[in-house]
């Protein structure tokens, strides 16, 4: 498999957790005191890092630190669309839709030779 992909994977995975880690106790744990959320939300943000230490570390064997952060970023808001709208019960805008435009324009200046 292409590192490009073994990274975005271990990378998708990360930001599924950290995307939980920083907002899902918004949703779960409103009623308690902020502490509480915190450190939920360190114990899950433990499990981004044992995948996005090793994605960026397989990554930034072939690619710079701005395609890592770009992809990074693309993969983000990829993770965190979907979180919004399914589990969060957020409406969807039509500013996804240019924010997601102006994102595949940065991914294609960032990867251009």
């Amino acid at each position: 498999m292409p590192v490009i992909a073994r990274t975005a994977i271990l990378l998708v995975i990360s930001n599924a957790f950290m995307t939980f880690a920083w907002y899902a106790h918004l949703r779960n744990l409103n009623d308690r005191k902020w502490y509480i959320a915190a450190l939920f939300s360190w114990g899950i943000a433990l499990f981004e890092y044992l995948f996005q230490v090793p994605a960026n570390r397989l990554g930034y064997s072939q690619y710079s630190l701005g395609q890592l952060k770009i992809l990074q970023e693309v993969i983000t808001l990829s993770v965190f669309a979907p979180f919004a709208l399914l589990y969060m019960h957020q409406p969807l805008k039509l500013n996804f839709l240019w924010a997601a435009l102006c994102m595949v324009g940065a991914v294609y200046f960032i990867f251009r030779s």
